[in-house]
């Protein structure tokens, strides 16, 4: 990860208007473009370093996506006052008010302050909060290296740290804090209905979470997907179609196949069990996947950094909502997983590819976000933007190039099916939902008024 000190430049006239008072617009000079970029890198590696402490913490993908949001639209609502033109999303996402204003004639690093501001959401809102402090220090002090006044610094720390207690504070009244206290899962043997899959067996992860405060979204049931095919596990039905088709592929995958459902796994905590000794890996989640995609797309753009953070919250607030709206469904249908089905009705000693996450199937989590993050990132870069994917390298997963973003999410929804965890009905339908959510957003929700960013 390239750090900001890395591309500082030496030069004293480093643009005041970024570096001191935040006042840059897109009329700005050659030197503040400049200026910005370096900004631009400050923000990827806020981003990265959240991603990595998510993994560490091992959050579930809708709590993942939660995080992501409002650290991303505190980082933007800083930013975008370098650009006039950007508009502010207080009034647009439910129950935001405008964040505090600036001290007049006072001077700002605005990139500072909203990187600083984003960690600092980030810092609260997962476990491991001295790893989050110590990340955060770091980036702080690479901006002070890079020659930001003592003055300036410490002005716009305490802006970042106003406007992240702006956002925690709206953040505290989605429900999530009410959440923790309601009632688990219950498993029972109702024929059809979900139950926990090996190897862990574990409980059903955030079975409350669609009645978390949506962000674009009416509801959380607001596109809730057809409803699933009747249960009836007899030869011929649609039910039992599906779910011979899953194990019928699955027995016959090719490389590729393969490839492509290592590539979209994105399963947080995967178990491992040899013997008696059971242990797990870490991984991303989807919606860290998918931030890291409007990463790469951001860089090879050459955003700026105001438009770098308007495609991280967008992209954000795709993946949050997409979570509210597929979760509200599973716990609704609480549709039994394929593994359970094909072991009891066709092949006992039948796995899939991937290990079955713990919740209910319908519709596909990865169809709906994948779909929600892809029309969104359409929207602002192109419909025929090609990049490679590098996001899972680090994993130690080889990159994919795509053509475009919605062909990447239709091989994200795919893969589920060659995964072995999902019926195809639960992936188009996925795609139906995630594309009504991203298509809601991109009307609802104004942040620019040419909102294509490539070449710019």
């Amino acid at each position: 990860m390239k750090r900001l000190s890395t591309v500082v430049s030496a030069s004293a006239t480093l643009c005041t208007a970024l570096l001191l008072s935040g006042g840059c617009t897109a009329r700005d000079t050659a030197t503040a473009t400049v200026s910005r970029g370096l900004g631009a890198e400050a923000l990827h590696s806020a981003v990265h370093d959240i991603t990595s402490v998510i993994v560490y913490d091992i959050f579930s993908p809708p709590q993942a996506s939660r995080v992501y949001a409002y650290s991303s639209v505190a980082a933007y609502e800083v930013l975008r006052q370098m650009d006039t033109t950007y508009k502010s999303l207080a009034g647009q996402l439910t129950d935001l008010t405008p964040v505090p204003a600036r001290t007049a004639g006072a001077e700002y690093s605005l990139p500072l302050a909203g990187v600083h501001a984003m960690m600092t959401v980030g810092t609260q809102l997962t476990f491991s909060r001295e790893r989050m402090d110590t990340l955060r220090r770091t980036l702080d002090e690479e901006f002070k290296r890079s020659g930001v006044p003592d003055d300036v610094f410490a002005r716009s720390i305490a802006y970042g740290d106003t406007v992240a207690k702006h956002i925690l504070a709206w953040a505290g009244t989605d429900r999530y804090k009410e959440m923790r206290g309601m009632a688990k899962y219950t498993v029972t043997r109702e024929p059809g209905r979900w139950i926990p899959t090996p190897p862990a067996y574990m409980d059903a992860v955030e079975p409350n979470w669609g009645k978390l405060r949506p962000f674009v979204l009416d509801s959380s049931n607001q596109f809730r997907a057809a409803p699933p095919h009747k249960f009836e596990p007899t030869k011929g039905t649609r039910f039992w179609n599906e779910m011979q088709e899953v194990y019928d592929i699955g027995r016959a995958l090719t490389d590729e196949q393969r490839s492509i459902s290592a590539f979209w796994d994105c399963n947080p905590y995967v178990m491992h069990v040899q013997g008696h000794t059971m242990f797990a890996t870490k991984k991303i989640t989807p919606g860290g996947h998918w931030m890291g995609i409007a990463g790469i797309v951001a860089r090879d753009a050459k955003a700026d950094i105001v438009r770098t953070a308007d495609a991280y919250a967008r992209t954000a607030l795709a993946l949050a909502d997409g979570f509210l709206s597929v979760w509200e469904t599973k716990f609704v249908t609480n549709v039994v997983r394929p593994e359970t089905m094909i072991n009891t009705y066709i092949d006992e000693n039948w796995q899939p590819l991937l290990q079955t996450p713990p919740f209910p199937e319908y519709t596909s989590g990865h169809s709906v976000i994948s779909t929600a993050a892809a029309t969104v990132l359409t929207e602002q870069f192109g419909d025929a933007v090609a990049y490679t994917d590098s996001t899972e390298a680090e994993y130690g997963l080889p990159v994919r190039s795509f053509t475009s973003f919605h062909q990447a999410a239709n091989e994200a929804a795919i893969s589920r099916l060659y995964g072995g965890i999902h019926y195809r009905q639960a992936i188009e339908q996925g795609q139906i939902q995630g594309r009504k959510v991203g298509e809601l957003l991109v009307q609802r929700i104004a942040t620019h008024p040419t909102t294509r960013i490539a070449g710019k």
